[in-house]
């Protein structure tokens, strides 16, 4: 596929944020770009800035004229649109080329040196980590992000077209579409088990990314797949030792295959972030940029939204926003917050993100929420996904071993926090809790 062929690009899904940092990407190179999604976002408000139109409605006559051309117009869909979507019906039936999304991204990147980091935890954060390790040290590369950089305020850091960094996404076997010159595995915890059934289907799956890595792959250390390793506290081929608190921030020393470099540091919370920027950081040097180098470049890097984001940060109160929607990432946020505020009363406010995940893992949510101080379930967030009979929070609930719990409206969720005796409010999950955070923020700023 010629891509300079193409003038219009059509996005179906264009708010989800893998879908939005292509929108971008096309914007940004001067194709024209258009899309629906099913509610405004902070993201579509945001492409509609760039003069992308986007409408909210499933309806083909919105679709504006200029992409109901078949020659020069493609279309690209997220696999979280359901089937009986009338606009990908008429696009289908039409003979229009339709992609789906990560058989775009293969299309952009397959010419490109790729850099590609998979996981179901931890990629968000890595590879923007390195996307910006990259673009501090002047690599021309282009990375397309599953999350907002908050040094960049995108999920897109538009470089050229020979280096891309990648998130390779393992949902509906995505990252089988790219070809990675270097790629790292940082977890293969099972999810998406809607998709996979077990969590051998799973493991099989990364296995056959691995086998498309060229050049270099890193995985954490105890994965059952072979390649370099890279671990904290550990013997690996790139291990973070050492680990020291200082002011808030992360100091450790790393060991590479050839060097012992000493206190690099990471003003990220929690000690998977520095699993994560070990990662980021063997990937980079294998890439040929020196540990130094990169060490510089980590002090400049100021997170991911909705990755352990502080939202509210003063004596009285702490706020903080994470896209945590899985039992062992909920773990990792508890962890964070009781090592960052040993003495102070926590919430977890947590919103289930699909029907299926919830049903699957609901003892390991159960036993995750439980550890903090006090827990408040919102009600499941559907997405993709029609209702299971008998699966709600209220079930979830009742697993809760804590007894500080309890079910809330959004409506309520306000005047739940000030009820409550926590001054440390962690809101987590990865449906639209992120959108009444910052509703929840500036209620709680303005009756300060």
């Amino acid at each position: 596929m010629n891509l300079n062929n193409i003038h219009n690009v059509y996005f179906i899904g264009i708010g989800g944020i893998g879908m939005s940092a292509l929108a971008n990407y096309f914007s940004s190179t001067g194709k024209i770009v258009a899309g629906y999604d099913r509610v405004e976002t902070t993201i579509t408000k945001s492409l509609s800035e760039k003069n992308i139109t986007i409408h909210f409605e499933d309806a083909v006559t919105l679709i504006p004229e200029q992409f109901k051309n078949k020659e020069n117009t493609i279309i690209v869909f997220t696999p979280a649109i359901p089937t009986d979507n009338n606009e990908l019906i008429f696009f289908n039936k039409n003979g229009f080329t339709v992609l789906k999304r990560s058989e775009m991204l293969g299309e952009i990147t397959k010419n490109t040196f790729c850099l590609a980091v998979a996981g179901t935890h931890g990629k968000t954060t890595t590879s923007t980590i390195l996307g910006h390790i990259l673009e501090v040290n002047k690599v021309n590369a282009t990375s397309f992000l599953g999350g907002i950089s908050e040094n960049y305020n995108s999920n897109l850091i538009l470089g050229g077209d020979k280096v891309t960094v990648v998130e390779a996404d393992e949902f509906d076997r995505s990252f089988l579409n790219l070809s990675p010159n270097i790629a790292c595995i940082t977890s293969m915890d099972a999810d998406h088990l809607d998709i996979y059934k077990n969590k051998t289907a799973l493991e099989d799956s990364f296995k056959e990314f691995a086998s498309k890595v060229s050049e270099t792959l890193f995985v954490k250390k105890g994965l059952s797949i072979f390649g370099k390793t890279f671990a904290v506290n550990e013997t690996a081929d790139y291990s973070a030792t050492n680990l020291k608190i200082n002011q808030g921030s992360y100091v450790f020393d790393i060991k590479t295959p050839t060097e012992i470099v000493k206190n690099i540091q990471i003003n990220l919370p929690g000690k998977h972030n520095v699993l994560n920027t070990v990662a980021a950081l063997a990937m980079a040097n294998s890439f040929g940029i020196s540990i130094p180098a990169i060490a510089k470049a980590l002090l400049t890097f100021k997170g991911v939204k909705r990755r352990f984001s502080y939202k509210i940060k003063t004596e009285k109160l702490v706020l903080i926003d994470d896209y945590a929607h899985h039992p062992t990432e909920i773990n990792a946020i508890v962890d964070a917050v009781k090592e960052m505020y040993p003495n102070r009363k926590n919430i977890g406010i947590f919103q289930p993100h699909l029907f299926s995940r919830t049903k699957d893992f609901a003892d390991d949510f159960a036993k995750s929420l439980s550890r903090f101080d006090e827990v408040i379930l919102l009600d499941i967030y559907p997405a993709r996904e029609k209702p299971i009979k008998g699966i709600t929070s209220n079930w979830l609930l009742e697993k809760i071993e804590n007894k500080n719990k309890l079910l809330s409206s959004k409506k309520y969720i306000v005047a739940n926090i000030k009820k409550s005796k926590a001054s440390v409010v962690v809101m987590i999950g990865a449906g639209d809790i992120g959108e009444l955070v910052e509703k929840v923020t500036q209620k709680l700023k303005s009756e300060d």
